[in-house]
């Protein structure tokens, strides 16, 4: 597949050409995709992966039904942890031993806090993204209330962009490396030398772009990061996340959840906690095995993926989308929100509508799931391994239909669900 694929005046019979270049067309197959949906949600949640529903079945059927306890030992069902973030630190530029996977996400960002805070004692002030993630500005709120004298500032309501809030008396500052709603790619080693100048931490949210394309954590030598498995890595619905801290920083982390599978000797049964070296400290409580087999499953996969391929084909399938899109349903009130430049964004395109819900529901009816981001935003994740540019071409199509012929206006497509 050329670099930068001409799709200028895409047509069917250039589709069809991409596809069949497609380097990584061939994973396609190892996803478990139902018939007749074009599934543009994987920035929300991955498809499963045959691996991945193998590794769950052996782990159900043998490993648990036959083998019982034993398997803590037997089947690796202890180490799993910190030789899953190995195998994610592969994919987020991260040197083994600085990942371990566990918790979630919002627990993960808990402990970087508080980490980071320790780290950098007389300095009180957290800063984060007024438009960021919500779990992680309620995780931020909740470690400042156990803090006294700790703030918190944001970006976009304390100052117009993160570099101007940046002093000595900032500890850290916690950052999405791809914004999840409009699909905004921030520079990580620029902006974790600029918090480095002023002497305070970088925590990196990879949510939206581990799996999506390159980071190199070790290279823009940031602190901590931490993340998600179950968008476009695949893990599964509520599969445990992962928490990256810099092997600098190993011997003086201090975090608050000082659960038995943190302890240094946890089967020793120790009355006092007394922390385990390395990464292993930021386990807290035992682990979901069942999911951490499945996440093994799917980042399995990973091994044979060329993620600078994998980049470039994310580009050009978001290059051909905003065309596309652009061209057949701009008449019908969609504005793009996500970054033109193809640098500056991750995996997915957002766009805007004022009946956004309204419009993605009559999609979803129609077999092209993407999701709804209140109040107004029609966002769709683009997997490279396993969107192919026929889905791109096939899903702009069904959109121009449902805005053109005025079905999303039906009542029952403002009907709300608990889960957008």
């Amino acid at each position: 597949m050329p670099a930068h694929p001409d799709l200028a005046s895409p047509d069917p019979a250039s589709i069809e050409a991409l596809d069949a270049a497609d380097p990584l067309r061939a994973f396609r197959d190892r996803f478990v995709l139902p018939e007749g949906v074009i599934y543009l949600d994987g920035n929300s949640l991955g498809a499963a992966s045959s691996a991945a529903l193998a590794e769950l079945e052996a782990a159900a059927r043998q490993e648990w039904s036959r083998d019982l306890i034993r398997s803590w030992n037997s089947a690796g069902w202890f180490d799993m942890p910190v030789q899953l973030g190995d195998s994610i630190g592969r994919l987020v530029g991260a040197a083994d031993g600085q990942t371990v996977v566990g918790d979630t996400t919002s627990i993960n960002i808990y402990k970087a806090l508080h980490a980071a805070l320790a780290l950098r004692p007389g300095r009180n002030v957290i800063v984060a993204e007024s438009g960021s993630f919500p779990t992680d500005l309620y995780m931020a709120e909740g470690v400042v209330s156990t803090r006294p004298g700790a703030s918190l500032k944001l970006e976009g309501v304390d100052a117009p962009a993160i570099e101007d809030l940046i002093d000595q008396t900032v500890a850290v500052v916690l950052l999405n490396h791809v914004n999840y709603k409009t699909g905004e790619l921030r520079d990580m080693a620029a902006l974790t030398k600029r918090i480095h100048a002023a002497g305070a931490l970088a925590i990196w949210d990879l949510c939206h772009s581990a799996g999506a394309l390159p980071v190199e954590l070790d290279v823009a030598n940031a602190d901590f990061a931490v993340g998600c498995t179950y968008k476009y890595l695949n893990g599964g619905p509520g599969a445990p996340a992962f928490i990256y801290a810099a092997r600098r920083h190993h011997e003086n982390i201090v975090q608050p959840l000082s659960g038995w599978w943190g302890h240094a000797r946890p089967f020793a049964m120790e009355h006092a906690y007394a922390g385990a070296p390395g990464i292993r400290r930021f386990q807290c409580g035992t682990q979901p095995i069942l999911s951490m087999r499945a996440l093994k499953g799917a980042l399995d996969i990973w091994n044979a993926v060329d993620m600078q391929i994998l980049r470039q084909k994310s580009l050009a399938l978001t290059d051909l989308f905003i065309t596309l899109v652009e061209a057949r349903c701009g008449q019908y009130g969609v504005t793009l929100e996500t970054p033109r430049e193809r640098e500056r964004r991750g995996s997915q395109v957002s766009f805007a509508h004022a009946n956004a819900y309204e419009v993605m529901q009559a999609l979803i009816e129609r077999g092209v799931i993407g999701d709804f981001r209140a109040p107004a935003t029609l966002r769709f994740g683009f997997t490279p391994l396993y969107t192919s540019y026929r889905d791109v071409w096939d899903a702009v199509a069904v959109l121009e239909d449902i805005l053109a012929s005025g079905v999303w206006k039906e009542p029952r497509f403002a009907v709300r669900s608990a889960v957008t």
